[in-house]
């Protein structure tokens, strides 16, 4: 019993402390045991913070702690906390000064308005507190009277929630992504001398950008198509997830370009998806299907979009040279999310397995996707670049490799290239080098996926 005391007072502790705002000034929170009760202080100066509690931090709904009021001692706070043997998390919550968000109705619309003064705030939303994903808000734009911005929002009957977020350093990349440095490397398959016929050895050299260091989730997924759709954006397939942080699947190459698009509106970015080469027309559907094949990518644009065969291959390879695997020249299912085929079954040296799905995630029902993130980064930080689920490029597929300095791959083609190999696939198949291709218009079950990558 004494054990646990003392685990759950430190979890306390630890869950106020990561909660400190890095913007604002640094006040510690200190939590220790009083008998059955617990003692929580910190200094008076905190001024312009508040103590919060949440129940739990895979969900936090945090609320401002009310009952009973801190008493003052010693320029410190002090509140006394009845343990009542729930688990409890607090922290210190900075309050911006002056900077409110007020919210109100105005016929089948609300208005949004806050300070003109909070130059260095954006608006934000989000469809769900529970798995919050907040996004920009750049549509419509804020219009200023009397040093107020206001935003009028119609109401589309969809959960929506708002809050002014603080940029502290706008020129920074996204959260979640992860920059790939420029250089040089050798494409292709070194390990294995061109196993599969198609991907022979060039020297490539890629532009820096940056990453997205997870699969796009299904529950990203979700919260910026459901955004996209109210505004007007049409999707061929509604994706699917095994859960809410496992990748979204079962998507095609359209629907991960209008996806990136949305995405990149949603941030205030620059879409790169056009329906014309003079990129006037931003590619937000299309009412043929299959679709269209004149899809035109704005390479100067800041927004979001599927990568090049190139850069997906410089990433994976994690600043590794010659080397099979994101992490080096053998795998095992400790490793990454594949189906484990080791020499005694299939001549396969380099995979150490065991046979078999990974049994860390073959329960329930197919597809057997793994929580994003399951396994250890590359030298990038980049998860999942082998496994899990096949990631969509931007290139058509074509041979050879072109080769030189951001190559684009064949400006026609009837496939587009997939990377990285699933769940269901092989060794082989999970390898840097491997190439793999489909109709861009396959949204395979369970197995094709994608990341985003963009340049700053």
């Amino acid at each position: 019993m004494k054990a646990v005391c003392r685990d759950f007072l430190w979890l306390l502790a630890f869950a106020g402390m990561l909660s400190m705002p890095v913007s604002a000034a640094s006040y510690s929170l200190t939590i220790a045991p009083a008998g059955s009760r617990l003692l929580l202080s910190w200094p008076v100066a905190a001024a312009n913070f508040v103590l919060q509690t949440t129940p739990s931090l895979v969900a936090p709904s945090w609320q401002t702690v009310t009952n009973p009021a801190p008493q003052v001692s010693n320029n410190t706070n002090y509140l006394t906390y009845t343990n009542n043997s729930q688990t409890r998390f607090f922290r210190l919550a900075f309050l911006t000064p002056g900077y409110a968000l007020s919210i109100v109705r105005s016929g089948n619309a609300f208005i949004v308005s806050w300070p003109a003064a909070a130059t260095n705030y954006v608006l934000q939303d989000t469809l769900n507190l529970a798995t919050t994903n907040w996004l920009t808000v750049t549509s419509p734009a804020p219009l200023v009277t009397n040093n107020i911005n206001y935003v009028t929002y119609p109401n589309d009957w969809l959960n929506r929630f708002f809050r002014l977020a603080q940029v502290t350093n706008p020129s920074s990349p996204l959260a979640g992504m992860v920059l790939i440095p420029a250089g040089a490397f050798t494409m292709g398959d070194v390990a294995d001398t061109n196993y599969n016929g198609d991907a022979a050895p060039v020297t490539t050299t890629v532009s820096a950008f940056y990453m997205d260091t997870n699969l796009v989730t299904y529950s990203f997924w979700q919260s910026v198509y459901a955004q996209a759709t109210a505004a007007g954006y049409g999707f061929a397939h509604p994706g699917a997830g095994k859960a809410a942080n496992h990748p979204v699947q079962t998507v095609d190459w359209f629907d991960a370009a209008k996806w990136c698009n949305a995405r990149s509106q949603q941030a205030g970015l620059t879409p790169v998806y056009y329906t014309d080469a003079g990129f006037t027309q931003v590619y937000t559907n299309d009412a043929s299907y299959p679709e269209t094949n004149s899809i035109y990518a704005n390479g100067t644009a800041s927004g979001y979009r599927l990568p090049t065969e190139a850069e997906w291959e410089k990433a994976a390879r994690g600043g590794l040279t010659s080397q099979r695997f994101p992490w080096g020249s053998t795998i095992s299912e400790s490793q990454a999310n594949y189906y484990g085929w080791p020499a005694s079954f299939s001549g396969y040296f380099y995979d150490l397995g065991p046979y078999n799905y990974n049994p860390a995630f073959s329960t329930a029902a197919q597809p057997y996707t793994s929580p994003v993130g399951s396994f250890a980064p590359n030298g990038y930080g980049l998860f999942d670049m082998a496994g899990n689920v096949q990631e969509w490029c931007a290139d058509w597929y074509g041979e050879p490799y072109a080769g030189g300095t951001d190559p684009h791959g064949p400006t026609t083609g009837s496939n587009r290239v997939l990377r990285g190999g699933d769940w269901g696939d092989d060794a082989s198949l999970a390898r840097c080098a491997n190439r793999s291709r489909d109709l861009p218009t396959t949204a395979y079950a369970g197995t094709y996926g994608f990341r985003c990558v963009c340049r700053h």
